[in-house]
């Protein structure tokens, strides 16, 4: 069964146990940090827009199953 995509504007995190150790300083995200994720990028299926939580730094481009949405409980206390 296919992973599901985060719903718009959701809380997620990368993914870094999809990638090995040695591609984990390619990538401009952090194990503990927060993006918004913004969706699918229409004319490139597959890739999405997401937003870094704190900076608001946009990024864009990077494949859409490599976040995972946070659950709701994680972020209700805050």
């Amino acid at each position: 069964m296919p992973e599901s995509v985060p719903r718009q504007y959701s809380l997620v995190r990368f993914r870094f146990d999809q990638l090995p150790v040695e591609y984990h300083d390619r990538y401009p995200f952090t194990p503990d940090g927060v993006y918004v994720f913004f969706g699918d990028i229409p004319n490139m299926p597959g890739h999405c827009v997401v937003a870094d939580h704190k900076s608001g730094r946009v990024y864009s481009g990077f494949h859409t199953q490599s976040f995972a949405e946070l659950p709701e409980e994680t972020w209700h206390a805050h």
